[in-house]
């Protein structure tokens, strides 16, 4: 794709806020289809920057279906799923694949809400996250620290926005 992977667009710090919206609408429209519009239902199993690559015009394309898992319809409510094995990279798996619970389309929600929060702050999920005590967090890191920004103060949000946007994203935004 024309602008590479996603990762590569947040290493170089070169998305303003409407491409960031766009990227993240285009990414969600792209999980819709994949799991409720195919014929068959697709469970990635790996969404995470890298497999989301940005065409000529800033669309989001998921990629990289390596690790993921093509079902039927009727295997969405079976034991099969929750006989899958772990997949994913760390710091996107979501709870379900370690705690052995049953696998659904949520687990690759899970992975887009990290997807999100790297997207709005900038930051890796799982390396130079530190805690309001200055400790380094692990797993679940930058959730763990978004939380905790909530927690502290009322003007979480501008803590947490990924200052290379200077201050130029809009907390409300509609398209």
């Amino acid at each position: 794709m024309e602008h590479g992977s996603l990762a590569e667009n947040l290493s170089s710090k070169t998305l303003d806020w409407k491409k960031i919206f766009q990227i993240a609408v285009g990414t969600a429209k792209g999980l819709v289809y994949i799991h409720e519009e195919c014929l068959e239902w697709v469970l990635h199993c790996d969404i995470k920057p890298q497999n989301i690559v940005i065409d000529s015009n800033y669309q989001p394309k998921v990629s990289d279906f390596g690790l993921s898992w093509l079902l039927n319809r009727g295997d969405v409510k079976s034991s099969k799923i929750s006989r899958l094995r772990l997949r994913g990279t760390r710091g996107y798996v979501a709870p379900e694949w370690v705690l052995n619970m049953p696998i659904t389309s949520k687990v690759d929600v899970h992975s887009y809400g990290i997807v999100l929060l790297e997207l709005v702050t900038g930051r890796s999920p799982s390396i130079g996250v530190h805690g309001i005590d200055g400790k380094q967090l692990m797993q679940g890191a930058l959730s763990k620290w978004v939380k905790q920004q909530r927690d502290v103060t009322e003007t979480w949000i501008g803590m947490i926005v990924d200052p290379t946007l200077d201050g130029k994203y809009d907390e409300v935004d509609h398209g």
